[in-house]
């Protein structure tokens, strides 16, 4: 795997493919620029090789062209503040004559945001003259973008051909593959995996392949009433998907032939309404009233999963137990993310991947109390199930 540090970007102009799909508010203010500091130091390293960098990127998804609350132009004064106070030159289309006039000026320890990809529609098709119009604009490719490397688009995928004895990966997307490759195929064990979220469906594949290698699997969220109710349970009117019953029959089979425990929530915090502000009772998961939902796992459960967590020495965590975003059902989230960092503080590696997970250690503050925070929810689910990814394939191959 070559890296940004495998190359000399002296009087290199650097071609390189970022996520910056970050959110922003109605004013065009980013509310989270978790991503944008993510890319700073291959950015970095690249200008202090006396190199400029060249910066493409998606933002949201614009349906119909170019769209002003999609513009990269909103992110520009930010990106400078993180770079010291580098001025951040800004080319408005990605491709044609702005952008290449806008390459032609750049010189050595500058930097250049180009216009959002997604304003035109060949870049999602995997367009390969429009990859190539991209491709002219630089000497080497650099794929730092984790997030989008499960897509086939034109900027992550095709455009790396054009560039074969010159692409590389950045700092961030090599060290989301060492972090999921140690979890993969180097785990000490214990290892444990938490699935959280709200969709059996979401999870089956993954959690098909985490069978092979977990040790133990902590099930929580919306998905875990379809164990429940596939195992006979009453769940009331909690979330579950009754086609996926099956699908949950067969995961705790294998499970079970394999030697590996599969821990399902025993009781569960319920409303009578899906609100913050709805009556709650705490539920044994198998025995919830009708009428009744489950919102979050119970104090029984999270006493169970931190004894679990705390025992391991590997730990994977993508989905939240409950609906962390109303504050009377997030106490399990919560207790897990904490429990994951005491674990953590006594030696085990710990990886978090996939939005909800990410925004929740985030909203606690606790993301520097973990071994790795991933930055692409998507992207690691792909790679875990299918072993690599498109724009992974392209830079190595």
């Amino acid at each position: 795997m070559k890296t940004v540090n495998d190359f000399s970007f002296a009087n290199k102009k650097a071609l390189i493919r970022v996520d910056f799909n970050v959110p922003l508010n109605d004013a065009f203010q980013i509310t989270d620029d978790t991503r944008m500091r993510a890319a700073i130091p291959t950015i970095q390293k690249i200008l202090n090789d006396g190199g400029s960098c060249i910066l493409m990127s998606h933002l949201g998804r614009p349906k119909e062209g170019p769209a002003e609350k999609y513009s990269l132009k909103h992110l520009v004064q930010h990106l400078s503040n993180l770079l010291g106070g580098v001025e951040v030159a800004f080319a408005t289309d990605c491709v044609g004559t702005a952008a290449e006039e806008a390459t032609a000026k750049l010189g050595p320890g500058q930097v250049l945001l180009l216009e959002n990809l997604r304003f035109h529609k060949q870049e999602e098709k995997g367009d390969e003259t429009f990859a190539g119009a991209l491709a002219k604009l630089g000497d080497i490719y650099v794929n730092d973008a984790f997030g989008t490397a499960h897509r086939a688009h034109a900027s992550t995928a095709v455009i790396a051909k054009f560039f074969p004895g010159n692409k590389c990966f950045g700092f961030v997307l090599s060290g989301e593959l060492a972090s999921v490759d140690k979890v993969l195929h180097g785990a000490e064990k214990p290892f444990t995996a938490i699935m959280g979220g709200a969709k059996v469906s979401d999870k089956i594949v993954i959690l098909e392949q985490l069978i092979k290698k977990a040790d133990n699997i902590i099930i929580g969220g919306g998905m875990a009433f379809t164990f429940v109710k596939a195992l006979g349970g009453n769940i009331g009117k909690s979330l579950f998907e009754e086609d996926r019953i099956p699908n949950a029959l067969n995961i705790l089979e294998t499970a079970k032939q394999l030697g590996v425990n599969i821990y399902i929530p025993l009781d569960a915090v319920c409303a009578d309404n899906f609100s913050n502000d709805a009556n709650r009772q705490t539920c044994k998961t198998s025995a919830i009233p009708d009428g009744w939902m489950g919102l979050d796992i119970g104090p029984e459960t999270e006493a169970l999963y931190a004894k679990v967590i705390g025992e391991s020495k590997t730990i994977l965590w993508n989905g939240p137990m409950g609906v962390f975003e109303m504050e009377n059902f997030a106490h399990g989230t919560q207790a897990a993310a904490h429990a994951i960092v005491e674990a953590t503080s006594k030696g085990a590696y710990s990886l978090i991947g996939g939005g909800d997970s990410v925004a929740a250690i985030n909203k606690y503050h606790l993301g520097e109390k973990v071994s790795y925070v991933s930055t692409g929810g998507g992207a690691l689910l792909e790679y875990i199930e299918a072993g690599t990814l498109p724009g992974v394939e392209a830079v190595n191959s």
